[in-house]
């Protein structure tokens, strides 16, 4: 039988290795945020570049009990007192596109935009303009700006005066703020979101589109434990009632 592959982890008695390095190593001079960026990225990062990750995890770690994925694990919780796990997993389940993956559309945005520039040998603005004209005409939604919540998400500024502190604001910052501006101008005044802030600056610090939704589930799991811990502590199962309002065919007489 052919075996699995991988170059992640090797496991063996008395030994871990995670991508080369020894665990119990790590376990006394690297931070849980330098073992992701490890596993991700197979080299560990340098304080900027830690610095930066450490920001995106806690600026997703969970956004309130209302959020798709923090409301699911609760009502899981509440149904399900038996399993932690279940109830943390369907939190996880929650998050799609419309809900965390956001993050990965943009940095797919992002790269197809700076591409348009360097083939075409136009500016970043112009290429932005042109994304922005295009999915208006489609009718599309723009990744990355826009927000239920906040007219202007308290998350993103941070995270860009990081990136910029850190000398990591690159073409991906460029791009989305670009992108942003013409939005505004052409559609309607759209904030950026913290999609949109995250996948910036993982475009710059060189992370693929697919890290974007990944790493928003490293950070919203801790949230997701946080509320399963707080339902099972503060709350009676079965406690959630959903309000529903019956619209469908009335009542047949027999």
């Amino acid at each position: 039988m052919e075996s699995w592959r991988t170059a992640l982890v090797d496991s063996r008695d008395g030994e871990i290795w995670i991508r080369g390095r020894n665990v119990a190593s790590l376990m006394r001079t690297a931070t849980f945020t330098d073992t992701i960026f490890l596993l991700h990225r197979g080299r560990l990062p340098d304080a900027r570049e830690r610095r930066l990750l450490d920001a995106i995890l806690t600026s997703s770690s969970d956004h309130g009990s209302g959020a798709p994925s923090c409301a699911t694990a609760r009502m899981a919780a509440s149904g399900n007192r038996q399993s932690l796990s279940a109830a943390v997993a369907a939190g996880i389940l929650a998050i799609g596109d419309e809900h965390g993956g956001a993050g990965e559309l943009c940095m797919r945005l992002i790269a197809f935009g700076l591409a348009r520039a360097q083939e075409r040998a136009i500016p970043i603005q112009a290429a932005a303009a042109e994304v922005v004209a295009e999915a208006r005409e489609a009718g599309r939604r723009l990744p990355g700006l826009g927000h239920r919540v906040h007219r202007v998400d308290p998350r993103v500024e941070v995270l860009f005066d990081l990136a910029r502190q850190n000398g990591r604001e690159g073409d991906g910052v460029l791009f989305v703020r670009a992108l942003q501006k013409a939005a505004t101008d052409t559609i309607k005044a759209m904030p950026i979101n913290i999609d949109g802030a995250l996948a910036a600056i993982l475009h710059d610090l060189g992370f693929p589109p697919d890290a974007a939704k990944l790493l928003f589930i490293v950070a919203r799991v801790a949230g997701l434990a946080a509320e399963v811990a707080e339902e099972h502590a503060r709350e009676k199962p079965m406690r959630i009632r959903i309000p529903v309002e019956y619209d469908g065919v009335p009542p047949i007489a027999d």
